[in-house]
């Protein structure tokens, strides 16, 4: 059957609705978070500041800062019920599939579950931002054969997620690092997980549900896990640490330039929205080259060079957000595994933000579909 209905496959260039939360200013190549670049964000606020920008529009004053962080602090530890769940699950199974069934679980015990006022709403995605790196923390640990790490009262949101990750505090150039790169992972307009979100929403189910789905889209390696491919290729070339930095990015060029003839696509590269490069990247690699000094780890910056050098060179392509984290996160002690559920806890501000917008002017999400089947036949 043919039809005259033009497609729109994976609904490009369709425009579905407004948001306030972010953009790319096309004039500076700039992502903005509520008007703000977000490297400006990076540079000098918390993520709890830029939690509670994303979520009510504007940053907030010391006194508001100062509630919210008494209460993120007092919402860390990992609920009973979700380890749990977690406990369930195997150890050989993707750590997003934990993520995906703690948010689930969190929300089927919340009293409030069913509470979509606006108040209940921002209530249920602040404890989702505090609760949720206790997940991470303890979903790496298990793997390893470790317990669970008590989170302290006394470290910010980054410094405690990396002391309940490895039970050791984090020298200040880790924590910053850490803390830009959630900041930068924070929001991204309509991708695919967020738009995921925003239908479930549309549905007037609940909050949890949609986070839940917005998981499983960033689970699609079309979508997520990209800083987790960026160290497959580090661990594919070979990663020395008493190789020199030119040697390293010698071998990482001549692995590129062999992936490239033969077709393959290497992730870290490219973006479907920036066109002159992902304007995040300049602040994700100013803090990856700080934790390369930090760990004396220079074969790293070689690799990192090489590879971009390369790409560069036969393509014009640029590296985007994942590709600095990656290896990033590796040089932190995080599992390569680990990476994109650090993403979760990052975008779990930005799925929230638009899970409110859309409620707040809902319209159900239904496009049409046009028919090539079969046409109208007898039995």
């Amino acid at each position: 059957m043919t039809t005259t209905e033009e497609i729109k496959k994976g609904l490009a260039g369709v425009v579905v609705d407004y948001t306030a939360v972010s953009k790319v200013n096309p004039e500076t190549n700039s992502l903005l978070y509520r008007g703000y670049p977000v490297q400006d964000l990076a540079a000098s606020k918390s993520f709890e500041e830029v939690a509670l920008l994303l979520w009510t529009g504007e940053l907030p004053t010391q006194s508001e800062l100062t509630e919210f962080t008494a209460f993120e602090r007092a919402n860390r530890a990992l609920d009973p019920r979700v380890k749990a769940a977690i406990d369930l699950l195997p150890t050989d199974c993707h750590p997003m599939d934990v993520g995906r069934t703690a948010v689930s679980v969190i929300g089927a015990n919340h009293p409030e579950a069913e509470n979509s006022s606006p108040e209940a709403e921002l209530l249920k995605a602040k404890e989702l931002f505090a609760a949720f790196p206790a997940v991470v923390a303890y979903d790496q640990r298990r793997r390893r054969g470790l317990d669970v790490v008590a989170p302290r009262e006394d470290l910010d949101y980054s410094s405690n997620f990396l002391w309940m990750t490895f039970g050791e505090e984090a020298a200040p150039e880790v924590v910053d690092a850490f803390r830009v790169s959630m900041v930068l992972y924070a929001e991204h307009s309509f991708n695919a997980s967020t738009f995921t979100a925003r239908v479930i929403t549309s549905t007037l189910s609940d909050l949890h549900s949609a986070v839940t789905g917005a998981i499983g889209a960033l689970k699609g390696p079309l979508h997520g896990g990209a800083n987790e491919a960026v160290m497959h290729t580090f661990t594919e070339i070979g990663i020395n640490k008493d190789e020199s930095r030119e040697d390293a990015a010698k071998r990482a060029k001549a692995w590129m330039e062999e992936a490239l003839a033969a077709k393959k696509k290497v992730m870290g590269f490219g973006h479907r929205v920036y066109k002159h490069g992902d304007s995040r990247v300049p602040t994700m690699k100013a803090a990856l080259d700080r934790m390369i000094e930090h760990y004396g780890r220079h074969e790293m910056l070689g690799l990192y060079d090489g590879l971009e050098a390369a790409m560069d060179e036969a393509k014009s392509i640029k590296p985007n957000l994942d590709y600095p984290a990656g290896p990033t996160y590796h040089l932190m002690g995080f599992d390569t595994e680990m990476f994109t559920p650090i993403f979760i806890a990052a975008r779990i501000t930005g799925w929230t933000s638009h899970i409110f917008e859309q409620r707040a002017a809902n319209a159900l999400i239904r496009p049409l579909s046009a028919y090539n089947g079969s046409e109208q036949r007898a039995l």
